[in-house]
């Protein structure tokens, strides 16, 4: 089993989501801290220009929510919780850089 923390900004963004949409996002974090680096693809992918960081994808892809997580250590972070890039581009980039941020003030 994995090790998985949640960034209390993170965590925030999480409780704002709906019921159905939390507890997809928390299987997901099950999954990944079950499997780790090696849960496949639809259920995690790289984050398109963002060193380091990766987005969780909910029910396999279709869920309209990231998970934006990274590695420090053994620890995967949960940095950030936003929309997923098709569904509000600007808010989804946003998030990313949140998550970048975050991760890089847990590093240092």
């Amino acid at each position: 089993m994995w090790a998985l923390a949640f960034h209390p900004e993170a965590e925030a963004e999480l409780d704002r989501l709906t019921a159905t949409e939390r507890v997809a996002m928390l299987n997901a974090v099950e999954k990944l801290k079950a499997l780790g680096p090696t849960l496949p693809f639809p259920h995690q992918s790289k984050v398109q220009g963002a060193t380091g960081l990766r987005e969780l994808r909910p029910r396999a892809g279709r869920s309209r929510w990231r998970g934006f997580y990274g590695q420090v250590g053994d620890v995967f972070v949960m940095a950030a919780v936003g929309p997923e890039a098709n569904v509000d581009p600007r808010k989804f980039t946003r998030a990313v850089r949140a998550a970048t941020t975050r991760l890089a003030e847990i590093e240092s």
